[in-house]
């Protein structure tokens, strides 16, 4: 774990220093989630120590239970007597064309829709796949992403990195930031809560900013999350929107806008997945977000990097596995014959975890210097950090969960009870905690 977290205190420009490693066993994979998921959670552990001590003079020791953070990485939302919906549409999934396999991501209805009137079949699978088998994966790829909805070709590593885009991508540090001069701020935190005070406005959805948003709230952070008025994601709401409040705005109109940019000029940070040329649409642009909050740290992410035709490309965790010779290394591990994925959503959780650290870093140097910071990365780009780390020959299996990995506390959500599995960070005297649960989207008004 020691040398990728090396790897990406340096990406990050974060303090090095001794963790605590506690956990044993691993995730069944071909590359070291475990590991990953382990190091992406101390690079929160870093960020807030360096905070901490610059505050407060003492650098407090960080404690990462590698167990508890892979058991994060699939999800820490435990029902009683409720069951969460599935995160997969009907038609979702691998498929095999003519020349390779495509993976079509069809969770959203447009998307699905998008992919239907390309291929010009009913809504079901077993025709989906009757149709897919006389394409051509390239062209399929191409013909659905050209038409609005989401695809991806099964590729091997080498072949992603002999691609242009994969090339472009690649290129790119782990981090693409910028500085830009502000007024310092006081610091309203405590040994105990030291993101207390700081406002987050979350833009983000599936998967990966939501996770940044959610570490941030459980360190006393006031995230208020923002989404579109129709939008759902029933699968991933109570697990993601745990500590926050939820409110909807139509930055199409007038008053939308309008309100999102009095939230923005009030708002210590910003964290957005839109695609990289969204915002810019919205007439809502870096430039223009930094006129409105000089001192705002802002932070982003996308599928596919932030150079390269495909910047503006839509994309998944899954998608991105399958374009990067992610899914094919695992095929090839398990001698299978079709994809193999990640046993989670690794480069979600994983990108998540850094952009959180990247914020609290962000903050820290605010703290010091009045700096406000743009920063940016990719689903992509983790890719490419954990591909190059290696696959795995043997590691301990994660034990089975218990009663033991669990917090005794009782959350209640909108849809029920549930547990969560215990925090996997602690610095100090801080520990990962929430003061509310799970929330339904547009639950709350859009104001601080």
């Amino acid at each position: 774990m020691q040398p990728l977290l090396d790897t990406i205190t340096r990406s990050l420009n974060l303090e090095g220093a001794r963790v605590h490693w506690h956990g044993i066993g691993a995730l069944p994979s071909v590359f070291a989630v475990s590991e990953l998921a382990a190091a992406s959670v101390a690079a929160n552990g870093l960020a807030l120590a360096s905070l901490l001590q610059g505050q407060l003079g003492d650098r407090p020791p960080i404690h990462v239970d590698r167990r508890l953070a892979s058991l994060w990485f699939a999800g820490s939302l435990r029902p009683h007597g409720w069951e969460v919906p599935s995160p997969w549409d009907a038609i979702a999934g691998d498929y095999l064309a003519r020349d390779g396999w495509i993976r079509l991501h069809t969770n959203a209805p447009h998307h699905r829709a998008a992919a239907l009137k390309v291929l010009g079949c009913a809504a079901e699978r077993t025709e989906v796949a009757r149709h897919i088998r006389h394409c051509s994966a390239d062209a399929l790829e191409s013909a659905v992403v050209q038409a609005g909805g989401c695809a991806a070709r099964m590729r091997g590593w080498l072949d992603w990195c002999a691609h242009p885009q994969g090339q472009a991508v690649n290129r790119e540090p782990l981090v693409l930031r910028e500085h830009f001069s502000a007024a310092p701020r006081p610091w309203s935190g405590s040994a105990a809560r030291p993101l207390a005070g700081i406002k987050v406005l979350d833009l983000t959805r599936i998967l990966a900013g939501p996770v940044a948003t959610r570490l941030l709230a459980g360190f006393g952070a006031q995230v208020l999350r923002i989404d579109p008025l129709l939008w759902d994601e029933p699968a991933l709401v109570a697990e993601v929107t745990l500590g926050k409040r939820c409110a909807r705005l139509d930055l199409r109109s007038d008053e939308g806008r309008r309100v999102f940019e009095h939230l923005l000029a009030e708002s210590d940070v910003l964290v957005h997945g839109y695609r990289a040329d969204a915002l810019e649409r919205l007439g809502l642009g870096a430039e223009h977000r930094r006129r409105l909050n000089p001192g705002l740290v802002d932070v982003s992410l996308n599928a596919y990097g932030w150079s390269g035709s495909w910047q503006d490309r839509r994309g998944f965790d899954s998608l991105v596995q399958m374009s990067c010779g992610i899914a094919r290394e695992g095929m090839r591990w398990q001698q299978a014959q079709r994809p193999v994925p990640l046993p989670v959503q690794a480069l979600d959780q994983a990108t998540g975890h850094l952009m959180a650290a990247e914020v609290i870093r962000a903050l820290g140097e605010r703290l010091r210097s009045g700096e406000g910071c743009r920063s940016r990365f990719s689903l992509a780009r983790t890719a490419k950090l954990m591909v190059e780390r290696g696959t795995v020959e043997e590691d301990l299996p994660l034990a089975a969960e218990s009663t033991q990995d669990l917090e005794p506390a009782i959350e209640r959500t909108p849809w029920g009870e549930a547990q969560r599995i215990r925090a996997p960070l602690k610095v100090g005297k801080a520990l990962m905690g929430w003061e509310t649960g799970a929330s339904e989207l547009g639950s709350a008004p859009a104001r601080w």
